[in-house]
C-alpha cells in the first residue's frame, strides 16, 4: 500500500494541490528554528515545498522509488532515503519531525512511539494534511453520490482524527491544531485527473475506474470549487 501511487507519480505531482505558505509560519512560530528536520512519507513533496523554506538540513523518507524520483529532481538539495519509517535506522536524533498527507501510512501501533523516541528534547512533531469539500452543494451531493455507487465500504476518518491520535498516544505536550481554508478552482479535466490520484480510485481494477471517470465527467457541468481545509497538527516532545 505504500507505493500505491507510483504508477501516477507525476500527475500526483502535477494535480495534487500544495500547501499554504501559511503551514510553514505555524511551524516556526510554535517550533522556532529547528536544527534538522525528517519528513514522512514525502511522496512527490508537496510538504516538502514547505519544509525546505525553513533552510535546515532535511531528510526525506519516501518508500517508493518512482515517487522518490520525482522527489529527488525537484530537491537535490536534500537527503532522500527510499524506505519506510518503520524500516529507517535513524542516525541520531532531529529537531522537527514532519508528515503532510501520510500519517494513515505510518504504523498505527508505532508511529506516535517512533517519531517520539526520534525527537530530541523539546523537539517538535507536525503533520498537516488537507480535507476536501466543495464550496457548492448540489456538485458535493452529485460527486458524492458517484464515488459512493463505487465505495460504499471505505471507511471514512473524522476531520480530526490525526489531533485525536496524537492526544491519545499520551506521549506529547503542547498538542494543538490550526487550520487553514482555501478555495482552489479545478477545471473539470483537471478535477477528473485529481480523482485518480487518490488510493480509493487507485484500489480498484482499471474496468471500475474507467466507469467511475466517466460517471464523473457526466455529473459535472463545469468547474469544480474545492473547500480546501488544512489541518496543521503540533506537538511537543516532554
Amino acid at each position: 500500500m505504500t507505493q500505491l501511487f507510483g504508477e501516477v507519480a507525476a500527475l500526483y505531482d502535477e494535480v495534487r494541490p500544495g500547501y499554504p505558505d501559511g503551514v510553514r509560519e505555524m511551524i516556526l512560530d510554535y517550533a522556532g528554528s529547528p536544527a534538522s528536520i525528517v519528513e514522512l512519507g514525502a511522496g512527490t513533496g508537496k510538504g516538502t515545498e514547505v519544509l525546505v523554506g525553513l533552510g535546515k538540513p532535511l531528510t526525506a523518507l519516501e518508500p517508493d522509488p518512482r515517487m522518490a524520483a520525482v522527489l529527488r529532481a525537484k530537491f537535490p538539495q536534500i537527503t532522500i532515503e527510499t524506505t519506510t519509517f518503520e524500516a529507517w535506522t535513524p542516525y541520531g536524533e532531529t529537531g522537527l519531525i514532519s508528515c503532510a498527507s501520510a500519517w494513515h501510512w505510518m504504523d498505527a501501533a508505532t508511529r506516535n512511539r517512533r517519531a517520539f523516541d526520534l525527537l530530541a528534547p523539546g523537539g517538535v512533531m507536525t503533520i498537516f494534511q488537507h480535507k476536501y469539500a466543495y464550496v457548492d452543494p448540489e456538485q458535493d451531493r452529485a460527486i458524492s453520490e458517484v464515488l459512493a455507487a463505487v465505495d460504499r465500504r471505505v471507511p471514512v476518518r473524522g476531520e480530526r482524527w490525526v489531533l485525536e491520535d496524537v492526544r491519545e498516544a499520551g506521549l506529547w505536550n503542547d498538542v494543538e491544531e490550526r487550520l487553514i481554508t482555501t478555495y482552489p478552482v479545478f477545471e473539470k479535466q483537471r478535477y477528473l485527473d485529481l480523482t485518480q490520484t487518490f488510493s480509493p480510485f487507485r484500489r480498484h481494477h482499471p474496468d471500475v475506474q474507467r466507469r467511475l471517470l466517466d460517471d464523473l465527467s457526466a455529473a459535472l457541468t463545469g468547474p469544480v470549487a474545492l473547500e480546501l481545509r488544512t489541518s496543521v497538527v503540533l506537538s511537543r516532545k516532554r
